[in-house]
């Protein structure tokens, strides 16, 4: 029996026991390829990932992402809460600012870690894939209906729900406002019946009516299919949101900015910061980051 040392950390929060809970391998090269996803089911958390050697010496390391029941390609929430765990034990030497490399399925991800004084918080990564809008979404009321909502809740038109992907593509529902976001719940039957032949079954509802100040949206994510009944906060959504907004957006030219709370009915309130570049109309990176906290540690015995 050999055993494998893990964290956990709390990402997307600046408190123990809110955010999204993360399991990290800082070294899982002696872990079987087979075993790791029978190890992100016993811990049961969004994502578990496990750091390899990368392969190519220029970037920081491999990351492999799990769910509880597949692994993605790329995810928000797992690249920065590991890039925090990494430079939190001392795996990566970290400064006040310091850029890695993560290579991941969608390709190398950049990320920002910062620590003031030394001490590791804020981390943020930058997509390796430009927002990609999906086909047309299904149709609102039908939407609605999945989501135990009246049709009314559901917004439609050019503000309408839409497919986008920074990697792992999401639906994007546009709530009339917070209650309705509040009361939505999954009907299993008409969700998967609705979406199963749909690009994605990872559905992420949204309100322009946030509870803190500060914030500009308040969100939900529901993927059943990949084990995840609800997703306390979900970075590879919220970069593509940010290709949702910046859309709409009719600003040419700068930088754009948004506060998302996620997790809150899920009682572990998140606060994701979202960044998208523009020029002349196009969008030219997105960035998500945030907060994370070290929870725990333990070995893994296999």
């Amino acid at each position: 029996m050999q055993g494998f040392p893990y964290y956990t950390a709390d990402v997307f929060t600046s408190v123990r026991f809110g955010g999204n809970q993360l399991a990290v391998f800082p070294d899982a090269s002696g872990i079987p390829e087979h075993q790791m996803q029978a190890i992100a089911r016993e811990f049961n958390f969004s994502e578990t990932t496990f750091v390899l050697p990368p392969s190519d010496p220029r970037n920081t390391r491999r990351v492999r992402i799990f769910t509880p029941g597949a692994e993605l390609p790329f995810a928000g929430h797992p690249t920065v809460g590991t890039a925090f765990v990494l430079a939190t034990i001392g795996a990566i030497t970290v400064t006040e600012e310091t850029r890695i490399v993560f290579e991941e399925g969608v390709g190398p991800v950049p990320v920002v870690v910062r620590a003031p004084g030394g001490v590791p918080g804020f981390a943020q990564l930058q997509v390796a894939q430009l927002p990609q809008h999906g086909p047309p979404a299904p149709a609102a009321a039908e939407l609605a209906r999945a989501l135990s909502l009246d049709p009314g809740a559901v917004l439609d038109g050019p503000t309408g729900p839409e497919a986008v992907s920074c990697g792992v593509p999401f639906l994007f529902v546009p709530l009339r406002d917070r209650a309705a976001l509040g009361r939505a719940r999954v009907r299993l039957e008409e969700f998967d019946a609705l979406l199963s032949s749909y690009v994605t079954q990872k559905v992420f509802v949204f309100c322009a009516e946030p509870e803190r100040p500060g914030s500009t949206h308040r969100a939900r994510m529901f993927a059943p299919g990949i084990g995840v009944p609800e997703d306390p906060a979900t970075g590879s959504a919220c970069a593509a949101f940010g290709g949702y907004l910046a859309r709409r957006d009719k600003r040419r030219e700068g930088t754009l900015r948004w506060i998302v709370e996620q997790g809150f009915e899920m009682g572990r309130p998140s606060i994701l910061e979202v960044e998208a570049d523009k020029s002349a109309g196009t969008i030219t990176a997105v960035r998500v980051g945030g907060n994370s906290v070290l929870v725990s540690r333990g070995e893994f015995f296999l």
